[in-house]
């Protein structure tokens, strides 16, 4: 993969122009969770230390475009603004109005501008060429960082690097791409896929390509349940999704899929909701399947145990819930302590790895949850194929 890393430039004097992931969810001016933030404070830190006069781009959620930012309560990135200035040790100065006044996107020496939510130009979600140039004039490097926004071809992710006079990836970008490489094209044997959420169609195009790949594949949460269904067991009132009965039945004759013994229902999605433990044969028409049983967590954990690689999207219960999160832990906890090679992709996911404290053996945690699942899917994502063309073109001179 021919791709400038932002490492391997001298940054000094440059106006270095980083578009990260910094959208998090905030509620009344509070954010609930900073690990966006704090997966982008590194590369924004290295770029400073370099030398360089460092601009951040980012999104936060889903503005209307060409409408003020004073007019959309919520959309502002004054909050992450703040945080970022406490991670970094440092001034970070939220600017309004870079494009009226593109000197206010020049910081002082040793700070950081912010530019205010791009969702709010004209011509960010269409990839507008004309956007793009105007994001290239305000630096002379552009640096790509947000693996979590790589999927998407738009004005600040992809075609800014089209525009830019040297454009790279930044150093969470290029670790995200190492490790879904290692794990997925040089993937030490046996090598297991982990794929829970609460529907198959969601997941299917995962579900096919991790089938020609992996040695074994665990599916759990809602998708599991068809997956029972297929094989001719009882679901009750579980959710099911009854037209892919048959794709699931397929899968199954493809992939090794062991499939729970017991499970975990309820008569009510809620809660307080009263847990009770069954062998799936003994599934009742008003049951809820919400989490697999013990004896499965433990087969489960026992197949972990026997991975070198692990790929992981999705819990395989309502882990919200605490009395159907005992399996979504016991998985957890079982990939924490595997002594392989283990990545976990996806916002349920890292949830549930947060949740349960495992952070820290997890050998990597991807920040991106449609580009993880595309790029695991085998789908090439816009912003890295316009890094890579870049790349190309600079490497033959």
């Amino acid at each position: 993969m021919t791709i400038l890393r932002m490492q391997d430039l001298d940054l000094r004097g440059k106006r270095v122009l980083i578009r990260e992931d910094l959208n998090v969810a905030v509620k009344n001016g509070v954010i609930a969770n900073d690990t966006r933030i704090v997966a982008a404070a590194p590369a924004i830190r290295a770029a400073l230390d370099a030398g360089a006069r460092v601009i951040v781009m980012s999104h936060l959620g889903r503005p209307e475009e060409g409408k003020p930012i004073s007019e959309q309560p919520g959309a502002s990135l004054a909050p992450v603004a703040e945080r970022l200035a406490q991670l970094l040790g440092t001034r970070v100065v939220l600017s309004q109005h870079y494009f009226a006044n593109p000197a206010e996107a020049l910081p002082a020496p040793g700070e950081v501008v912010l530019l205010e939510n791009v969702r709010i130009n004209s011509g960010e979600e269409s990839n507008d060429d004309a956007l793009a140039k105007r994001y290239a004039a305000l630096c002379d490097v552009f640096v790509m960082d947000a693996f979590g926004t790589a999927h998407r071809a738009q004005a600040s992710t992809h075609g800014v690097a089209k525009f830019a006079p040297v454009a790279c990836a930044g150093p969470l970008l290029g670790s995200e791409l190492d490790a879904l490489e290692l794990a997925l094209k040089k993937p030490a044997r046996p090598m297991l896929a982990i794929v829970g959420g609460a529907k198959v169609s969601s997941k299917l195009q995962v579900l096919e390509s991790l089938a020609g790949i992996v040695d074994q594949l665990i599916v759990g949460g809602g998708i599991a349940n068809t997956f029972l269904l297929a094989a001719g067991y009882p679901v009750g009132k579980s959710l099911v999704e009854l037209d892919l009965v048959d794709t699931a039945r397929a899968l199954m004759q493809k992939t090794n899929s062991p499939l729970p013994v017991d499970v975990v229902v309820a008569k009510a999605f809620a809660a307080d909701a009263q847990a009770t433990v069954k062998l799936v044969g003994d599934v009742a028409d008003d049951d809820m399947i919400l989490d697999i049983g013990p004896q499965t967590a433990t087969a489960f954990a026992a197949i972990i145990a026997r991975m070198n690689t692990i790929i992981w999207n999705g819990p395989v219960g309502v882990f919200e819930f605490d009395s159907f999160a005992k399996g979504t832990e016991a998985i957890a906890h079982a990939v924490a302590n595997n002594h392989g090679f283990s990545i976990a992709g996806g916002g349920e996911t890292i949830a549930a790895i947060d949740k349960f404290e495992v952070t820290a053996d997890i050998s990597y945690i991807s920040t991106g949850g449609g580009a993880f699942l595309e790029f695991v899917q085998g789908e090439t994502l816009p912003a890295v194929q316009i890094l890579e063309e870049v790349g190309s073109r600079h490497a033959a001179g």
